[in-house]
């Protein structure tokens, strides 16, 4: 009767799986149902749940060069031109480049992006159910994995015990049958999983995607600012349509001193 024992190790491995998907779906689920109602999502938070930090550093420096308070050289150089920034992301922006007034644009957006202002941001859109917090993002999906794991654990115990000198009489029911039942609570979770639990991004959760997905599709149409920013946001550097704007965020990670040479 060893197979018995094989029987009852799939039961654990099928249970506790299965156990530990359904309370991570149930958690991503409470968070999620209230979270998007009455919050109308500011250009900031749009790039955020879009691209993360760095794209709330990318928008700010566009927007105030769009502004004429801060100039970007097609080198790649950033140079304050209006020192009083009007928020919290400006100011971080203008402490980034430092006290001579010009900087690389590849280091302002590092800083900017490693911010306490962005940090805010952040704990902000997490503490209303819109970002995805650090160290949650593959809660669902460890749990996925588990039970994964747990199916092939039961087959490859299954298929042991068969293997294993007949220890029954004709008229018993075959091992296989009952290795076969945790098999199917696994593949049922993995199937309900499949269906129900939402897909969470590198930063917006269920709900922040909802919110996102109500924003218009914003074209490159500089004539409108809020237009254009919005765009920014939600696309990255690649909806720039000024080609010397374009320019200085593609040179932003070359070759400090070849830049140098550049600027002089």
């Amino acid at each position: 009767m060893f197979w018995v024992l094989l029987l009852l190790l799939a039961w654990a491995a099928a249970g506790t799986s299965c156990t530990r998907l359904c309370l991570a779906a149930v958690r991503a689920a409470a968070v999620d149902a209230d979270a998007a109602r009455g919050h109308d999502l500011t250009l900031y938070e749009a790039a955020f749940l879009c691209g993360g930090p760095d794209r709330v550093a990318d928008l700010t420096l566009v927007s105030m060069a769009r502004q004429r308070r801060l100039l970007l050289a097609h080198t790649g150089w950033a140079t304050v031109v209006d020192p009083r920034g009007r928020d919290e992301m400006e100011r971080s922006v203008i402490g980034a480049i430092g006290p001579e007034g010009q900087s690389r644009i590849a280091p302002v957006r590092a800083t900017t992006a490693a911010a306490d202002s962005v940090r805010r941001l952040a704990d902000h859109l997490v503490a209303a159910g819109l970002a995805v917090p650090d160290g949650a993002r593959t809660t669902v999906a460890g749990a996925v994995r588990q039970v994964q794991a747990a199916t092939a654990a039961v087959l490859a115990l299954g298929a042991v015990a068969v293997l294993l000198p007949a220890q029954t009489t004709e008229n018993a029911v075959p091992v296989a049958v009952w290795f076969l039942l945790p098999l199917i609570l696994t593949l049922s979770c993995l199937a309900i999983a499949r269906i129900e639990v939402h897909p969470y991004t590198r930063w917006a959760s269920p709900a922040g995607q909802r919110l996102l997905g109500t924003l218009a599709r914003y074209g490159d149409d500089t004539g409108d600012d809020r237009t254009y920013l919005t765009s920014i946001a939600v696309r990255g550097i690649r909806a720039i349509g000024e080609p010397d704007l374009r320019a200085a965020f593609t040179h932003r990670d070359r070759d400090p001193g070849r830049e140098a040479g550049e600027r002089g």
